[in-house]
């Protein structure tokens, strides 16, 4: 289900969101990261949804809509995707990935499109089985602008 700043849900998402950086290594922040993610959502510059089993969030997915401006037409980018480590391989990042996609789909998106690092099988095996393809031919070239928190 789509989650804004407004929902009942959303201080849940915030908190599995701050378990989502921990995951990845980041020191965790719970207020720091509700106020990103509220300030986000708030101004539109991402979406997020979330699964939820017997009131509480099992997982969430985030998006962006970007322009393709060659095709003169939008694109979708999941930017994060975490289901807790209790409810995974019970299909809810598959469920929250199919909704996206036919979401994206329904909106005209030309295309969906995710990034994860090389060595997480797990979530490389999900997104070639829902019909995600490596892109060749493209570079990932980055300029840090500011140093990290």
């Amino acid at each position: 289900m789509p989650i804004d700043a407004a929902d009942p849900a959303f201080d849940q998402v915030a908190e599995l969101f701050d378990d989502y950086r921990a995951h990845y290594g980041r020191a965790s922040s719970p207020e720091a990261t509700r106020s990103w993610l509220h300030a986000q959502l708030t101004q539109r510059r991402m979406a997020a949804r979330a699964a939820i089993r017997a009131d509480q969030v099992c997982g969430f997915l985030t998006t962006t809509i970007m322009p393709a401006s060659l095709m003169l037409g939008t694109a979708w980018s999941i930017r994060d995707l975490y289901v807790v480590p209790r409810d995974r391989r019970r299909g809810i990042a598959r469920a929250l990935l199919d909704h996206v996609v036919r979401e994206a789909r329904a909106a005209g998106a030309l295309r969906v499109s995710l990034q994860t690092e090389t060595d997480n099988l797990p979530a490389r095996t999900l997104y070639t089985e829902a019909g995600f393809q490596p892109v060749t031919g493209l570079e990932l070239l980055t300029l840090e602008s500011a140093p990290r928190p």
